[in-house]
């Protein structure tokens, strides 16, 4: 694996920050170098929210990503800011319940995921972030989606046990869309 860099941004109460959380934690379990650097505005629900996470083999010299390899965009302002700083080759992924627009790059590979709609569908609300996860996860060629069932069960604390088949299924959804 080389380094891929992750950038997640939406609103917050999105679950940005699990989201990233869960994927430095996937890298930790798999003995890569990580970083995961959360960044949110003063109201925890609904003002914007970041996190920048990158997973390497080798040692992560600074937690900022300029130019992402990877960006999950939760809402439209969170796309239209950071679309044009995804490096060419790369990933953007779009919740396309919540984001009409199309992106206009050609010189990344864009996957359009309505993963908000998914959620509510299958009882799952509040888990669109696990929901693109689980589709990143099964479509970028440096990450796997082996061994998310022990990363959500370390994850997920003990008072929220009811949420590790939740996220599991979220993650499932996620992989299998097509």
């Amino acid at each position: 694996m080389k380094t891929t860099q992750i950038l997640i941004a939406g609103f917050g109460g999105q679950g940005i920050l699990f989201a990233g959380k869960f994927l430095a934690y996937k890298g930790l379990l798999e003995e890569q170098q990580i970083s995961w650097l959360p960044s949110y505005g003063p109201e925890m629900r609904g003002g914007t929210a970041n996190c920048n996470v990158i997973l390497s083999d080798t040692p992560v010299g600074s937690p900022i990503i300029t130019a992402p390899d990877v960006l999950i965009a939760m809402n439209l302002p969170s796309l239209q800011k950071y679309v044009d700083t995804v490096v060419p080759g790369g990933q953007i992924y779009v919740d396309s319940a919540l984001i009409d627009a199309k992106v206009e790059r050609t010189d990344v590979e864009v996957f359009y995921i309505p993963a908000t709609q998914m959620a509510k569908d299958n009882g799952i609300a509040s888990l669109a972030n696990m929901i693109i996860v689980g589709h990143l996860l099964e479509n970028h060629p440096e990450l796997s989606f082996e061994g998310t069932d022990e990363v959500v069960n370390k994850l997920v604390p003990p008072k929220k046990a009811a949420l590790v088949e939740l996220n599991q299924k979220a993650l499932a959804l996620g992989k299998n869309y097509k």
